[in-house]
């Protein structure tokens, strides 16, 4: 869905710079009451006629604008897959496991719960797979030799990311994602 919007945004930004720079011209007011005495303005009106259109009634207020739209969701856009490699956890949780969310499945053994676990940390602007910040104040506190690689695509981007529990902070982002990552004692 993010691959759409951005798609999108480039598409419409593309389409705004090929308008070629014309002089301003102020109208008096009342003086424009067509669609058709704007479009003789030139060709930079085209891309705002749809803004100016007069207020929809109550039937069609509810219809969407195609205009407006995003392009329709390709297939692979609408799926989240992620393989997850998990090492040295002890417990028997160590292994590869494979994760689809939207809709559900995949041999993880938590799957709903990882799901859901990336859910709740994806939200808008923030990434629930960002590194620790880079100089960010972290306990020297050690959670074991445990680690993950996280691959595969989430909300439409790539992902290939390491997890270990190294230090406080570390083992918070650890934390964050399970039980996509395997919930393990400090």
């Amino acid at each position: 869905m993010l691959r759409r919007l951005v798609l999108t945004a480039a598409a419409s930004a593309a389409a705004l710079s090929s308008v070629p720079a014309g002089p301003a011209t102020a109208l008096p007011a009342g003086s424009v009451t067509s669609a058709e005495s704007l479009k003789s303005l030139g060709p930079a009106i085209a891309y705002v006629e749809p803004l100016l259109s007069p207020a929809p009634s109550p039937a069609s207020a509810t219809a969407p604008n195609p205009a407006l739209m995003p392009p329709p969701a390709r297939d692979e856009d609408s799926r989240d897959r992620l393989t997850v490699t998990v090492s040295d956890a002890g417990s028997g949780a160590d292994g590869t496991y494979e994760l689809r969310c939207h809709p559900d499945g995949g041999s993880h053994p938590d799957v709903s719960g990882a799901c859901s676990a990336l859910d709740r940390g994806a939200r808008w602007g923030k990434d629930p797979f960002a590194p620790v910040s880079p100089g960010a104040m972290c306990t020297m506190q050690y959670g074991g030799p445990a680690t993950a690689h996280v691959t595969g695509t989430w909300a439409g981007r790539p992902v290939d990311t390491r997890f270990d529990r190294g230090d406080g902070c570390q083992i918070s982002r650890w934390n964050s994602l399970t039980p996509l990552l395997p919930e393990l004692r400090s």
